[in-house]
């Protein structure tokens, strides 16, 4: 096979991928096959050869361009829509179930565009009379909205997670009319193996584990066993990849070339049945684990190295690189936006270009050297590009991985296996699999003594791209040949002292930063100048249990000051991850309000300053009042020279009338009450403030309809500029004495940033 056919192949796949993507994300869903058509003219009488290329490029385009026609519209946000679904995943979380539906009929009311294209969503069931069981049919009423996600700085992007995983729709299920079941699942091999492993008379943990490591069902890892890993650099080994494939195919075929050996001594090296043998055990491993998108990637790379390695009319390493991407690229196109798929492809060709020429490593001390120096080569470059997608690295991950990468591969994922060959005889399955608990408890305990020596970093943001830059150069400089040793050796002391660079230009005396936070219907605000840090609210708690604090910034954060408006939920929903992440140094709220720390009172007439700003508190009034709960928040007034922040909470119109005589003028910046409830940004209180900029901190297409029309038509007849978190993402301003209010959207517009 000549390269000029796998790498062509490969680039047009990685072609059409990019122009649907860009073709959808412009909304011109005609726009596609306008271009495709041109370009077929164009190389039909260039190149009619290179047409081969650009069907190949056309399909996948077609695929990807599939992805954008099948999303929820925007017309049934929010709407009661029933459905005939099968259960394709579950999983079970804090009391709720999260399925993951293969829609087979929908139907909308006859007032509301169609759903015909909707195929996968993924929808909440919070009632408890229901079991789901992946493989069930049946009728329900789905809530919907499009996959949005929330828009903050520097945290996990929730909607492109959605869109890589082909998820169409998210929403939960109706309990009225309740779900009925049209048929039982049908036995899954998966699913019998999963059932096996809970009557087993293992740890918790071990059943988990196992079932991750040989069954490709990573949901079954509880959310700590995540944050280990992901704080140590070691999920690459529990999801089904190339190691575990690897390894299953790499065992079948010395298994079947001893086998060869006894069966035919003087030919055994040109029997090829050992080599196929191997390579349906990688493809029967990969079934097995569900053929997810990483077990589907791995098995395809398995099967081409597999084919390189068995030098009969094989590839070059290079033609199977390319080959391979091409190929995963035509199965699931979307593979293109998963991170995983640049990571395992970046490791291996970085392994094909450091042992490229040279011989393969003999004996045990030449196979642990080959280890050594594959691992210590390819930890700087996988760090770089971790911290490109996630903006994280683990400090330990290389230390780390010399260690488990052989623990894992060499003792736990055999033991594993074994058990499952040895289950069908009593008791003696259990010996393998007690090994494999033995080894999980060290590799454990290595991870928590990690974690604790070296835990999850994220580097200042001014810092990520200089420090993953060194470490590509380190990778570079040590693992290309001919490189001069003076530019390894700085290299290797560029890398030490980045951590000592100067650090980010601290925020100057007199101005405030201020980020309102995306985190749907609630509110969450923080508020930082030179030397001081305060967060106003602290987010909702889902019913899920999920609290959007949790996302915004790493473990040990330090707040000097806390305010919460009041005790709802939307408002309150986060303390409890505040109290178990991070430390806060005072916390404030009204009086008469639950909260499960203690807080000082906020009353109004105090007043205090830091770094040259101005804090007031307007209200509540001192001592014990009647108010309600909202009428009870805490207001908060803040001064940085002429401009001025005034957050509400949710006061409603009769407080925000007691307020004005304590306000000095125009308003800058105003947080609207209530997230633009009707009952709060009354005439009076709008047209006497006139603030210049307003801020709804909003859900996107929340059940209240915030904000409200009456109350955005109050702000634009005082020409104020309104910004709506469910739209325009976290907002991020800075107040300047003697410098117009400049707002940063972090979502991107389709009509560009607003100017006001």
């Amino acid at each position: 096979m000549g390269q000029g056919i796998a790498m062509p192949a490969a680039l047009a796949a990685l072609g059409g991928s990019l122009l649907a993507w860009w073709a959808g994300g412009q909304g011109g869903t005609w726009l596609l096959p306008l271009v495709l058509m041109m370009a077929g003219l164009s190389v039909g009488v260039w190149r009619p050869r290179a047409l081969v290329w650009l069907l190949l490029g056309g399909s996948v385009a077609f695929s990807i361009q599939q992805e954008w026609v099948r999303r929820l519209p925007v017309g049934l946000s929010g709407q009661d829509i029933a459905v005939h679904a099968k259960v394709t995943a579950v999983q079970q979380q804090s009391g709720v179930q999260r399925l993951r539906l293969s829609i087979e009929r929908c139907t909308a009311p006859a007032h509301l565009p169609r759903c015909d294209q909707l195929n996968s969503v993924r929808v909440s069931a919070y009632d408890h009379e229901h079991e789901y069981v992946v493989g069930e049919r049946w009728q329900m009423t789905l809530r919907l909205r499009p996959p949005y996600g929330f828009i903050n700085p520097n945290t996990f992007d929730y909607e492109q997670w959605l869109w890589r995983e082909g998820i169409h729709a998210t929403g939960y299920i109706r309990p009225d009319p309740a779900p009925q079941r049209l048929t039982h699942a049908s036995p899954r091999l998966r699913q019998l193996a999963s059932d096996f492993l809970a009557q087993l008379p293992l740890e918790a943990r071990t059943q988990r584990w196992l079932a991750a490591l040989t069954l490709g069902d990573s949901e079954k890892l509880n959310q700590d066993d995540w944050a280990l890993l992901n704080a140590t650099g070691t999920t690459h080994l529990v999801v089904i990849s190339g190691l575990h494939v690897g390894l299953v195919a790499s065992f079948v075929l010395l298994l079947g070339r001893y086998a060869a050996r006894v069966v035919s001594p003087t030919n055994w090296r040109l029997r090829t049945w050992p080599w196929w043998l191997a390579g349906a055990a990688a493809v029967g491993y990969a079934v097995l684990a569900g053929l997810a998108p990483p077990a589907m990637r791995a098995m395809i790379m398995t099967l081409l190295g597999l084919w390189v390695l068995s030098g009969r009319h094989a590839p070059g390493p290079w033609q199977a690189w390319w080959l391979a991407l091409a190929l995963v690229l035509i199965v699931d196109p979307l593979a293109l936006w998963r991170p995983g798929l640049w990571l395992s492809f970046m490791a291996v060709g970085w392994l094909i270009i450091i042992w490229q020429g040279r011989s393969r490593p003999r004996g045990v001390k030449g196979w642990c050297w080959a280890l050594l120096r594959s691992q210590l080569l390819l930890a700087p470059l996988m760090a770089a590009a971790v911290l490109f997608a996630f903006g994280r690295v683990a400090p330990t991950a290389p230390l780390i991985n010399l260690v488990a990468v052989p623990w894992v591969s060499s003792v736990m994922v055999p033991t594993a296996l074994l058990g499952w060959l040895l289950s069908p005889l009593p008791f003696v399955g259990l010996v393998p699999w007690w090994v494999f608990e033995q080894a999980l408890a060290v590799f454990h305990q290595l991870l928590v003594v990690a974690v604790e020596a070296a835990p999850l970093w994220q580097p200042p943001a001014h810092l990520a791209y200089p420090l993953a830059g060194s470490l590509v150069l380190l990778s570079l400089c040590w693992g290309l040949p001919a490189v001069p040793r003076w530019l390894r050796v700085g290299a290797a002391v560029l890398l030490v002292t980045i951590p000592w660079w100067p650090r980010e230009q601290a925020i100057p005396p007199g101005q405030l930063h201020v980020t309102v936070y995306d985190v749907g219907q609630g509110q969450l605000i923080e508020l930082r100048s030179a030397n001081f840090r305060l967060l106003y609210d602290t987010g909702p708690r889902f019913r899920s249990g999920f609290m959007p604090l949790q996302s915004l910034w790493p473990p040990g954060q330090d707040f000097d000051q806390v305010m919460v408006s009041h005790a709802d939920t939307d408002h309150a929903g986060g303390v409890d991850a505040l109290l178990a992440d991070h430390q806060v140094a005072q916390w404030w709220a009204p009086a008469g309000e639950s909260l499960s720390i203690p807080s000082q009172r906020c009353e109004q007439g105090q007043r205090w300053q830091r770094d040259g700003i101005t804090y007031r508190i307007l209200w509540p009034p001192s001592g014990e009042n009647t108010l309600s709960s909202n009428d009870r928040s805490c207001v908060l007034a803040v001064y940085a020279g002429e401009h001025s922040l005034l957050i509400t909470g949710d006061v409603g119109n009769q407080v925000e009338r007691q307020l004005l005589p304590q306000l000095n003028g125009n308003v800058s910046v105003l947080v609207a009450g209530h997230h633009g409830s009707g009952t709060s940004s009354g005439v009076q209180f709008v047209r006497e403030t006139q603030p210049h900029h307003v801020v709804f901190s909003a859900g996107r297409d929340n059940a209240f309809r915030h904000p409200a029309d009456d109350v955005v038509r109050r702000f634009r007849q005082q020409h104020s500029c309104l910004w709506n978190t469910a739209q325009d993402g976290a907002l991020k301003f800075t107040l300047i004495p003697q410098q117009p209010v400049t707002f940063q959207p972090l979502r991107a517009l389709a009509g560009g940033h607003k100017r006001c």
